[in-house]
């Protein structure tokens, strides 16, 4: 089945634009140049991924993402015209998956879809394994082929970005990884000093986790080095 973006866009060239590279791939499109309306088609109707600017003549971009956020779990991936971190802060707090600042190169921003497609299906694919990958650290499991995190009987409702840092720290599990492996390992990028996306996502983890900032159990930060998630392996 092919699958469905949604662009909200108040800027028509670059909805228009975005049509064409997508459409070129086989992906059904969407076009809205208002959040009211573009939230309106969402409740109805099955979205695979969400391309939101943050500037919006109604609803903004970030409270259309905190509101998808509240109910569904597909990519979402915020465009800007602004240079701020503040705003790639605010949206990926907010649970946006990744974040571009216009103007943009199209084929980069495809690469990004592409890439949060395929993590995304993978989040939600049920593997078939002969051997069980299961990770079990004081009350948190995480279970590889359900795709699922459980802190205390309690499943936790991770994005599919989120799900895959968590992941990976279990998978290295009491060794310390530094930002740049993660990023580089769950973005398929290049890391920048400056980038902050991952010490966001961790922070959001923490949180769903109702993790202490000061005094994290699970995701410990290594100061100067990365992060480091201690435990056992069933």
């Amino acid at each position: 089945m092919d699958k469905k973006i949604l662009i909200v866009d108040d800027e028509r060239e670059i909805t228009d634009l975005l049509e064409v590279y997508l459409g070129s791939e086989g992906y059904v499109v969407y076009k809205f140049y208002c959040g009211v309306d573009a939230w309106n088609f969402i409740r109805q109707e099955k979205v695979d991924l969400a391309i939101l600017d943050v500037m919006l003549p109604d609803m903004d971009g970030f409270t259309l993402c905190r509101k998808i956020r509240e109910a569904f779990y597909f990519p979402i991936i915020m465009l800007t015209a602004k240079t701020w971190e503040t705003d790639k802060v605010n949206g990926i707090l907010l649970g946006a998956d990744d974040y571009m600042t216009k103007p943009f190169q199209p084929l980069e921003l495809l690469a990004r879809v592409k890439g949060q497609l395929r993590r995304a299906e993978q989040y939600n694919k049920a593997l078939s394994k002969d051997e069980k990958e299961t990770y079990e650290i004081r009350g948190l499991e995480v279970n590889v082929d359900l795709h699922s995190a459980i802190l205390y009987g309690e499943k936790l409702e991770l994005t599919p970005t989120e799900f895959s840092i968590l992941l990976y720290l279990c998978r290295h599990m009491n060794q310390v990884v530094t930002s740049e492996e993660i990023f580089e390992q769950v973005w398929k990028e290049k890391f920048l000093d400056s980038n902050n996306t991952v010490f966001t996502h961790v922070s959001r983890i923490r949180e769903k986790m109702h993790e202490n900032a000061r005094h994290p159990k699970f995701i410990k930060t290594v100061w100067g080095v990365g992060y480091k998630l201690e435990g056992s392996r069933l």
